[in-house]
């Protein structure tokens, strides 16, 4: 399966990150353009591929998690400012037939990713 997917887990409460907002980019010029917003379900999965295989190109692209907005929703006191604010994740797209799985591990003070499968 070909085509761009992600996932949240909250490792906080050792959860999906349910209802983390999402937005997706793609770099056009010098810039990226926002394609959509998008937030996880109860899994911590979005409901549809962040960008379906036939839509996929060779290209540059951004995924933007929303990491303090969602603590914030839960009720996690965070400092002021918050030590982890919004994460962009820039990956490149290099092989239109293979899948890009780009899975964000967070809690308010560190966050991970990976290409995943």
């Amino acid at each position: 399966m070909a085509g761009i997917t992600t996932h949240v887990l909250d490792t906080v409460n050792g959860s999906p990150g349910a209802g983390m907002r999402i937005d997706f980019s793609v770099l056009e010029g010098d810039s990226y353009r926002l394609v959509k917003t998008v937030h996880t379900n109860q899994d911590g999965r979005t409901d549809e591929m962040i960008l379906a295989p036939e839509a996929t190109k060779v290209g540059q692209y951004e995924i933007l998690f929303h990491v303090r907005e969602y603590f914030e929703k839960l009720g996690v006191e965070l400092p002021d400012p918050p030590f982890i604010d919004e994460v962009p994740v820039r990956f490149a797209v290099f092989d239109t037939t293979q899948h890009y799985h780009v899975p964000m591990l967070a809690t308010p003070w560190s966050c991970t990713t990976y290409r995943g499968s």
